[in-house]
């Protein structure tokens, strides 16, 4: 029901009875990415990383959604999740050809004020959800099994071996300093107004239920923001579903979803959809005094670059179309 190709399908699925650390790991890392974002931009554009595409470190303001002008309403923290140490290690052409996954990770340095131990919590996190993520691959094995192009490979071992697993921390900006807007501005607000329609183009994508800090707008720097509810009751993750429909869907805090990706849409021959999704800010409801962001953790579960996945392609392939859609030159 949920990657199915009925016209309800929303192509993302709710996994829930979490161990109990997974709410600590991801409120932590969480509010690090709230404070990542509130340091200088010469501190943050230190730890970002343009031979790669900004696929390692901070990227802000680089991507590019659907032809629109680059995407300043949220800043991201990439970082490659690490699988095994056993595996062997990918060549020099390899890594001078695919820089935005067989890079070195950018952490920042362990005495930048305020965002102690950054590092840590993100791969905690990363790896709990990799995890889940392989188990969840398992499960759904005998239903993707009869629609995969390649059948000498099941999908677990697709990622679980793959050294292209890439981790993305989020923090999207208040959407507009104004106090005041009213609630039939709404009305003309575009449904992916926080970040643009799109589909991953990963396998599956695990994701942890947005945290929403709030602030009031006269807050000086030193107050920690609190968690509290989203800008308005239309705020958040919109899916279309695979007959067409739009729905607003809402992660519990205590849940991971999980969403496929086009590289398992090419990897099925079509048989299951990628996920066209985006993020609405939402208007009307909320506290006029209050600013508030958005937090969130995203985690791309995808092949190893000379995985086939169509007749034509192979990951690695397909990975450098899809980025010179979104990234300019570099």
């Amino acid at each position: 029901r949920a990657f199915g190709s009925d016209p309800d399908c929303l192509g993302i699925i709710l996994v829930t009875d979490l161990p109990k650390e997974y709410p600590f790991l991801r409120e932590r890392l969480l509010r690090l990415a709230y404070k990542f974002a509130q340091l200088g931009e010469a501190t943050r554009e230190k730890y970002s990383d343009p031979s790669s595409r900004y696929s390692f470190g901070w990227s802000h303001g680089k991507e590019i959604m659907n032809g629109s002008p680059a995407d300043l309403l949220k800043g991201s923290y990439y970082a490659n999740i690490s699988v095994s140490e056993d595996l062997p290690s990918v060549s020099s052409e390899l890594c001078e050809s695919y820089k935005e996954y067989y890079g070195a990770n950018v952490w920042p340095s362990n005495d930048e004020k305020g965002i102690e131990g950054f590092e840590q919590a993100f791969k905690a996190l990363g790896s709990f959800v990799f995890k889940v993520g392989c188990e969840l691959a398992a499960a759904c094995q005998p239903f993707v099994s009869a629609h995969m192009r390649d059948v000498s490979i099941s999908l677990q071992d697709m990622i679980s071996t793959s050294r292209t697993t890439k981790a993305r921390l989020l923090h999207y900006f208040p959407s507009s300093p104004s106090p005041s807007v009213s609630l039939t501005d709404e009305d003309d607000e575009p449904i992916d107004s926080w970040c643009g329609f799109h589909k991953d183009h990963s396998l599956l994508t695990g994701l942890c239920s947005a945290m929403y800090l709030s602030l009031p707008r006269t807050a000086s720097p030193e107050v920690e923001p609190t968690i509290g509810a989203p800008p308005s009751p239309s705020s958040g993750l919109y899916i279309r579903t695979r007959g067409g429909s739009l729905r607003r869907v809402a992660i519990p805090a205590n849940a991971l979803a999980f969403q496929t990706g086009e590289a398992l849409e090419l990897a099925t021959e079509g048989r299951l959809r990628a996920t066209p999704h985006c993020v609405r800010v939402g208007r009307g409801g909320g506290n006029p005094a209050n600013v508030v962001s958005r937090e969130t953790f995203a985690l791309f579960m995808q092949p190893d670059t000379h995985q086939a996945i169509s007749a034509s392609e192979t990951f690695g392939d397909f990975s450098k179309r899809i980025f010179e859609e979104h990234y300019e030159e570099m």
